[in-house]
């Protein structure tokens, strides 16, 4: 199986990124990413404020897919997420919901062993380790690796974990993806602007979907697929990954708009993602009770 350092990164998400290295559909290969903040902060004397924040959330990458077509989608299955010994948790004023009340900013190295995070003493928990920042190439411009959007990037989804699979509309050839910013844990919402900060390894296995459609991101998991929306605020967000949705069922199923609107109320949920990146992302969980597949085959 390869190995794919983190020696080479980028910080943003661009349509004319050059590929690092490619790989073969139905490869499956370990890719080594930087915590959040590429290794700047290797003590709790380091704060926020003492770091390059251009340099933040950089993704591993970008690695071409051969056999992989602008308009295919592009599909990655999550086999294994190995922590590196410790984490970081930061706070610093105007950070998360809650940044006015900071001061004085403060950085917590937080041991990782075991499969358990040491908090305190007497506060340790299991670790829930999951995918911050990945993506594939855009259609157009160039999105730093920071910000969410429809090409992945920045979308703090804890569902991004181990056993998942993503699936990505692919806007160039080759896909491009990149991915970084592991979490040992993270809560929806991620509302001090941190999960617990970790670098580490990530196995995954790389295919792809012909003849599939996607306008945004989706995570697959045992019993639901979770439409992703990135937008400036909740409300836009929660109505763009329901006409997401709504129109996916009309395709998929081969309902009229109002009986998939419908289905929409009766059997989704809404669940947020992260609301302190520069757009914040929800994703719509959609039951395989009313959707099996993605897409038909």
């Amino acid at each position: 199986m390869r190995f794919i350092s983190k020696n080479r990164t980028i910080t943003h998400f661009s349509a004319n990124m050059e590929p690092i290295t490619d790989v073969r559909l139905q490869e499956t290969i370990t890719v080594e990413t930087h915590d959040c903040y590429g290794g700047q902060i290797d003590s709790e004397t380091v704060l926020r404020p003492d770091i390059n924040l251009e340099t933040m959330n950089q993704a591993t990458g970008p690695i071409y897919v051969n056999g992989v077509e602008k308009g295919d989608v592009l599909q990655i299955d999550i086999e294994e997420i190995e922590l590196d010994p410790r984490g970081i948790m930061v706070t610093s004023k105007g950070l998360g919901v809650l940044g006015d009340h900071i001061e004085e900013p403060t950085t917590k190295i937080l041991p990782v062993k075991e499969g358990r995070i040491c908090f305190k003493e007497d506060f340790i928990f299991p670790v829930r380790p999951m995918i911050g920042v990945i993506g594939v190439a855009p259609a157009s411009g160039s999105v730093h690796c920071a910000s969410p959007g429809d090409h992945g990037g920045n979308l703090d989804t804890k569902d991004i974990t181990i056993g998942s699979k993503l699936y990505f509309p692919v806007f160039q050839d080759g896909a491009l993806f990149a991915l970084g910013d592991l979490h040992a844990s993270m809560g929806d919402g991620e509302l001090d602007g941190t999960g617990v900060e970790i670098g580490g390894r990530t196995t995954l296995t790389v295919r792809a979907v012909k003849g599939g459609t996607l306008e945004a991101p989706v995570v697959e998991t045992a019993d639901s697929f979770m439409f992703l929306a990135s937008a400036k605020t909740l409300d836009e967000a929660i109505r763009k990954g329901s006409k997401h949705v709504v129109g996916h069922l009309q395709q998929e199923l081969s309902l009229e708009f109002q009986e998939a609107y419908r289905l929409l109320s009766m059997l989704c949920d809404v669940r947020i993602s992260q609301i302190v990146n520069p757009l914040v992302t929800v994703r719509i969980v959609v039951p395989k009770e009313l959707l099996p597949r993605l897409f038909k085959k």
